[in-house]
């Protein structure tokens, strides 16, 4: 089951299926301040990650670890899959979607190896954030 993350009137489907902790107990200080933007992580169950909403791919990130999804509201929304996982180079993720891309909500936009992830030290906490604050003002 999806979890979700409301503020003022906005509500966004969790990405990936696990369990959704609070983004300031994620144990990189860029992601816990909330330097890159409001949200929530994910401890995740499974190596899926699924459009929260209708989108436009904007950024499938080189080492395929990430991606930058734009809803028709304008909402950006950043999948960071793991932490420090970009020193991954890509081995050991999938993405299933590139850059302009459409997606539909639910659609499965990246696989991910959790086991390989972990062998390799890198934690599977994954932020989830909004990077264009203005939408969450009243």
């Amino acid at each position: 089951m999806l979890g979700m993350f409301r503020k003022k009137q906005l509500t966004l489907n969790n990405p990936i299926p696990g369990q959704v902790i609070d983004l300031v107990d994620v144990p990189d200080p860029v992601f816990s301040g909330k330097m890159v933007g409001e949200g929530f992580a994910v401890i995740p169950s499974a190596g899926l990650v699924y459009a929260p909403f209708d989108a436009q791919v904007v950024m499938v990130f080189k080492t395929q670890h990430a991606i930058g999804l734009k809803s028709k509201d304008g909402v950006e929304l950043l999948i960071h899959v793991g932490l420090d996982t970009v020193e991954l180079g890509g081995e050991g993720f999938k993405s299933l979607v590139k850059s302009d891309d459409q997606v539909r909500k639910g659609d499965l936009l990246l696989e991910f190896d959790m086991e390989f992830i972990k062998s390799q030290g890198k934690s599977l906490i994954s932020p989830v954030v909004i990077t264009n604050k203005n939408v969450l003002r009243s």
